[in-house]
């Protein structure tokens, strides 16, 4: 049996989890002696695989508390871990607290089929991602059977993507332009597709003038982008905007971004129903119109793949009237 302990160091913050693999002795540091306890636990099955080889048979909570502090272990952000949390008391509302035994997949097709009735597919399929995330987690560490459980998303309905042409991006600019805050959430927004709660972070220390970039910090994503490129055009006008502000302020937004100016503004110029939110699915599309790749595309959005970006946030069908009008219908009709 090979051993894991936790033990601490004079003068350093945090636990550490102390243990010998290949004959090599490791450790990992951890900020809280609870999440110490747990990542003991979890490397002590590991090393010790090839001895414990059955099915554990565990409490619905106490696999629910295991797998969030495995995850906070791993990273995973807490924007995540509501996610699943939420899902998982979804489980609990309609199905039961069961414990690993008891999953089994009448139960997951059970909970598909009534969450199905409450939601649409879209987040019907966002709880299918999340429960299988937690059956995988439960699989690797042998609560349930391997293959036992099969998890499939449903398909859904292509809907298409929401995005501004040349003049409704003309009159929303116009409308907005006597409110200076307003007006360049909107700017950065259509000129660098960043998330709304993103531009609201952004301090007027990220801001290189000389280099026409900002440094980002995505919050959702924990990503972050050192010099991320904005249009000349628009640095000019954030230029203009900063000189106007307090030299002492930090940050480039001091007040609260108010829903129900934006929803006022929309309705003004006859687009009800606008999100901020489809301004960052406009500067895709108009990046994919002007032939600018996917790859491109995916790595200014900060998206995880591809397909994300292809289906959710680029709307191509001005390119493909471009391609249609390219055909020699003329020359077929002439006589």
């Amino acid at each position: 049996m090979k051993k894991v302990w936790i033990y601490k160091r004079t003068g350093i913050k945090g636990w550490w989890v102390g243990w010998y693999e290949s004959g090599k002795r490791k450790a990992k540091a951890l900020p809280t002696r609870k999440l110490a306890e747990h990542y003991c636990q979890l490397k002590y099955s590991q090393l010790n695989s090839d001895v414990f080889t059955g099915i554990v048979t565990i409490g619905w909570k106490q696999m629910v508390e295991e797998y969030r502090e495995s995850k906070k272990v791993q990273g995973v952000t807490e924007a995540t871990l509501y996610e699943t949390a939420l899902t998982l008391r979804h489980f609990e509302r309609l199905i039961g607290k069961c414990s690993s035994k008891q999953i089994a997949q009448n139960s997951i097709d059970k909970f598909i089929l009534e969450r199905g009735q409450e939601v649409k597919r879209s987040t019907l399929n966002k709880d299918i991602r999340n429960l299988r995330t937690f059956i995988n987690w439960c699989r690797e560490n042998r609560y349930l059977n391997n293959g036992a459980i099969r998890i499939k998303e449903l398909k859904e309905d292509e809907r298409p993507v929401k995005s501004l042409d040349m003049s409704q991006i003309r009159k929303l600019l116009s409308m907005t332009e006597s409110e200076p805050r307003n007006y360049m959430r909107i700017l950065l927004a259509l000129g660098t597709g960043l998330r709304r709660g993103d531009i609201e972070n952004i301090k007027i220390s990220d801001i290189d003038f000389v280099k026409n970039c900002i440094t980002t910090n995505s919050k959702k994503t924990k990503k972050a982008m050192a010099s991320r490129p904005v249009p000349y055009d628009i640095i000019k006008e954030l230029k203009r905007y900063v000189d106007s502000l307090p030299k002492e302020q930090e940050f480039l937004f001091t007040n609260t971004f108010s829903y129900k100016k934006w929803k006022t503004v929309c309705n003004r110029i006859q687009l009800q129903g606008l999100k901020f939110h489809d301004l960052r699915k406009t500067f895709a599309s108009v990046l994919a119109q002007s032939g600018v790749s996917t790859a491109v595309t995916q790595r200014l959005l900060e998206h995880s793949s591809s397909a994300l970006t292809n289906k959710i946030y680029t709307n191509v069908d001005p390119v493909l009237r471009q391609s249609v009008n390219q055909l020699p219908a003329e020359q077929w009709l002439r006589k």
